[in-house]
């Protein structure tokens, strides 16, 4: 099975985004089907101030527009709760939405173990903007500066003024930026691999997966996947397309 990482935008369907939900929940479906059931069960987990609910029933519409699914919601008011592993039990796919991320991964530590267990296990895992950010085992949850220098444009920096890095779940070995294209994330990345931060890292443009499993990497929907590596004379970037 595959984990699936959204680089954000919108949650409404279009031509280029549906096959990224179509992919996730057929890879559920095929962990169902293993189970001895015949609708897949979704672990659905949203972190955000207001009204969190709000995101989680436009995640179920978009994997409903796919298929039938069994979707199980955690909604956590940001910096309030936190995730419980009764929320991953017995599914056979699980998705965690965006919004802020350091409240993301506040709320979803508690079952990082968990994830990776599951996903280890067999069972599909796709993060949205931020929660394909803490899918990465050193992520980059926020900030605009490196040493006092501004790196990218202020969208992004997740109300963090330093460029922060912290555990993330560890399902990928790369750090993930997103929105890239569209909040100028990709000079935070190289930044971060240029000053030592993280050992490289992926950003991803918005309506755009980038589905890491077996077969290696894959890009769905309309963007680009920006890889960033270190290289003798600092770093090196190359994209990869749907």
């Amino acid at each position: 099975m595959s984990v699936h990482l959204v680089g954000g935008g919108t949650f409404e369907p279009t031509d280029a985004t549906a096959p990224i939900w179509a992919g996730f929940r057929d890879e559920a479906a095929a962990h169902a089907a293993r189970a001895g059931r015949e609708v897949p069960r979704i672990a659905v987990i949203t972190a955000r101030s207001g009204d969190p609910a709000a995101q989680a029933v436009k995640i179920v519409a978009l994997l409903e527009g796919a298929g039938p699914v069994e979707a199980r919601t955690t909604v956590v008011l940001a910096a309030e709760a936190a995730v419980s592993a009764a929320a991953l039990a017995d599914v056979d796919g699980v998705v965690v939405g965006g919004g802020h991320a350091p409240s993301y991964r506040a709320a979803v530590e508690p079952v990082f173990g968990e994830l990776r267990r599951q996903v280890a296990a067999g069972v599909p895992y796709l993060g949205f903007s931020a929660g394909a950010m803490i899918a990465a085992e050193r992520a980059i949850i926020g900030g605009r500066r490196i040493g006092g220098v501004v790196v990218s444009p202020e969208p992004g920096d997740q109300e963090l003024d330093e460029v922060t890095i912290a555990p993330g779940i560890g399902l990928v070995d790369v750090a993930i930026e997103v929105h890239v294209a569209q909040w100028g994330a990709l000079s935070r990345l190289v930044a971060a691999v240029e000053a030592g931060l993280v050992e490289g890292g992926l950003g991803i443009d918005e309506d755009t997966a980038l589905v890491v499993g077996d077969g290696g990497l894959r890009v769905v929907g309309a963007g680009s996947v920006w890889r960033v590596l270190p290289g003798e004379q600092g770093v090196v970037v190359a994209t990869m397309g749907a």
